[in-house]
């Protein structure tokens, strides 16, 4: 295979893998939800909730990931001069931090198979943009490669994400005074 054809894979595999973390932490805020229900109807739900995120988990996330890193390590084997440039070396720090979050996604899911409750819902729902906020600032780094204009890009999407978090935790805050 040539480098273009990694990259298309690596890319394909990569929405894949996004697609896949950003849907598990979706299904874990509905079992968190789950929780609150009525006895009979919240074990139906869980169980359900079980189903659909193992099969996410290992039919699709884990497949995805393990395949993001095959192809991408085989475009750096195959053009190592990406290992020279500054941006790499920033993409490569965001994808390790994509790993942590995966790794600990794993952790969650663990526990929602033993129906055990972890993080609030709201808490699952700010911890979801994560994998947003990373997928942003990864396409900003490789479109851009310029250090300049992704510093300035990055700093700004993450500006802008705490400052949506500050002002969904603001609302929320009005809300449950109603």
């Amino acid at each position: 295979m040539n480098l273009d054809t990694y990259k298309a894979l690596h890319i394909i595999f990569m929405v894949s893998w996004f697609a896949g973390l950003f849907y598990i932490v979706r299904l874990f805020i509905y079992h968190t939800e789950s929780f609150e229900r009525p006895d009979y109807e919240g074990v139906v739900l869980r169980e359900q909730f079980k189903i659909m995120e193992r099969k996410l988990w290992y039919i699709i996330t884990w497949p995805a990931m393990i395949l993001t890193l095959v192809f991408g390590i085989s475009m750096l084997v195959e053009a190592p001069v990406y290992l020279s440039q500054v941006w790499m070396h920033v993409k490569l720090s965001f994808v390790f931090g994509l790993l942590v979050y995966h790794l600990y996604c794993h952790r969650l899911f663990r526990k929602f198979q033993r129906n055990e409750k972890t993080l609030s819902s709201t808490q699952l729902r700010v911890f979801n943009e994560v994998a947003t906020l990373i997928l942003v600032a990864v396409v900003f780094i490789v479109v851009k490669k310029s250090a300049l204009n992704w510093v300035y890009g990055t700093l700004g999407f993450f500006g802008v994400a705490i400052g949506l978090m500050i002002a969904i935790q603001w609302y929320k805050r009005i809300r449950n005074k109603k």
